[in-house]
């Protein structure tokens, strides 16, 4: 008897635990953001921080810029990804934006913006140093709000850098995304990078 109901216990939480695994990745498999998607409503309330020193922080009291006023009224190219100063990022990431500025400018493009889980004074360094500011406009999702509105939020402590984002892109006209593209691993770097979305656009 005793052992009849173990059997029935532990099989009904390894089936529950099988059911809680494959419903979670199957919807981490898309995002809610998609093409079509309005970018500004499907992140009510949600503002970024433009990438800036400590000082400027303070005299703007530490201000902050609500999506509507990156998106509206115009064409952007968004990218997402993990982390400042991390490998991909640093090497071909941010790399691939900054060398394609002139022919996203080309095709009408008023704005490229890369946006990180990061606060704005270590994107404001790494922007610096990676001598990209002023062909990009780099903005942190301190809190990770925007990416977790979009369903691109993702778990990387086992890299120990806890919440953070997947690594895409997308092309924005007016708050709509036409386009967007999602790595399947933020260490991959096969569809996001800047070539793939100037073909998109």
């Amino acid at each position: 008897m005793a052992s009849t109901i173990l059997k029935r216990v532990t099989s009904s939480a390894i089936k529950s635990r099988l059911e809680s695994l494959l419903t979670g990745a199957s919807r981490r498999s898309y995002a809610s953001v998609a093409a079509g998607t309005d970018i500004v409503n499907a992140a009510p309330g949600v503002c970024l921080q433009k990438a800036r020193s400590w000082d400027e922080g303070v005299s703007s009291n530490f201000s902050t810029t609500p999506l509507k006023d990156i998106f509206t009224g115009k064409k952007v190219v968004v990218f997402g990804l993990p982390g400042a100063y991390t490998g991909v990022c640093s090497q071909q990431h941010v790399p691939s934006y900054k060398k394609n500025v002139d022919k996203f400018k080309a095709k009408g493009i008023d704005s490229v913006i890369c946006v990180a889980v990061n606060d704005p004074y270590t994107m404001n360094a790494w922007a610096d140093k990676l001598q990209a500011k002023d062909a990009i406009e780099f903005y942190g999702d301190f809190d990770g709000s925007f990416h977790k509105s979009l369903e691109l939020e993702k778990d990387l402590s086992a890299a120990l850098l806890g919440p953070r984002s997947e690594r895409w892109s997308a092309y924005v006209v007016d708050g709509k995304v036409k386009a967007l593209n999602v790595e399947e691993a933020p260490s991959d770097f096969k569809v996001s990078g800047a070539e793939v979305i100037l073909e998109q656009i």
